[in-house]
C-alpha cells in the first residue's frame, strides 16, 4: 500500500518536542494505549506537525488524526474547524475525543478507534498503486464538528463527535488545559500563520 507523504513546517519540529514533553494527562493516558502497535497493529506518532499544524496523534498508515478536545478548545471552534478542514484537504481523516472520556472512559475511548479501524476498506492486490474508492467510507472527521446532546450508544460509531457536556474542573494533578507556557517562543517568528495547536 502507497502512503502519500504530507509535507509540514520543519520550525514546528522543536514545538512538537516542546509539546511531548509538556503533555496533558488524557494524551499521556491515550499515548499508553496507542504506542508500540497496541490498537490494531497500528503504529501512531504524538505530537505530529502535518501542514502549519500539529495534531495530538497520526497514524500514516490510515491517513488517521487523534485529537483530545479539554478547556482549551472550547474557546477556538472556529480555528478548529478552519484547521481540520485544512488538514482533511491533505487527505487527514480525524477521531475526536474529549478530555474527559479518555482519562475516565478509556475503554470506550479504544473501542471507538479499534471500531473505525476495522471498518477502514482494505487495499484490493489486484489493482495497481493505492487508487482510492470511488465512494470513501464515511469518515468520523465528517462527524467531528458536530455537536450532540447526549453520549452515543455504539462509540464505535459515532465516538468523534462533540457533545454540549461541560468537561469538570481540573483533577487531582491540576489544570489539564493546555496553554501555551511562558517559556517557550512565541510563534509568529517561526512562518506559521495562526497557532498550530
Amino acid at each position: 500500500m502507497t502512503r502519500s507523504i504530507l509535507s509540514y513546517n520543519k520550525n514546528l519540529k522543536e514545538y512538537a518536542r516542546f509539546l511531548r514533553r509538556n503533555a496533558t494527562l488524557a494524551e499521556i493516558l491515550l499515548w499508553r494505549r496507542l504506542k508500540n502497535k497496541q490498537i490494531c497493529g497500528c503504529d501512531f506518532d504524538r505530537q505530529r506537525p502535518i501542514g502549519s499544524y500539529i495534531v495530538d496523534f497520526y497514524c500514516k498508515d490510515l491517513e488517521l488524526a487523534i485529537e483530545i478536545d479539554g478547556k482549551s478548545h472550547n474557546d477556538k471552534l472556529e480555528e478548529d474547524i478552519v484547521r481540520q478542514r485544512r488538514l482533511e484537504e491533505m487527505g487527514v481523516r480525524f477521531l475526536r475525543f474529549w478530555d474527559h472520556d479518555v482519562k475516565n472512559d478509556m475503554a470506550t475511548v479504544v473501542t471507538a478507534i479499534e471500531g473505525w479501524i476495522k471498518n477502514q476498506p482494505t487495499p484490493n492486490p489486484s489493482r495497481e498503486g493505492s487508487q482510492r474508492r470511488e465512494e470513501p467510507t464515511p469518515s468520523p472527521s465528517r462527524e467531528g464538528s458536530r455537536r450532540r446532546e447526549e453520549p452515543t450508544p455504539n462509540p464505535s460509531k459515532e465516538g468523534s463527535r462533540r457533545r454540549e457536556e461541560p468537561t469538570p474542573g481540573p483533577s487531582k494533578e491540576g489544570s489539564q488545559s493546555r496553554e501555551r507556557p511562558k517559556e517557550f517562543p512565541s510563534l509568529e517568528g517561526l512562518g506559521v500563520g495562526s497557532s498550530p495547536c
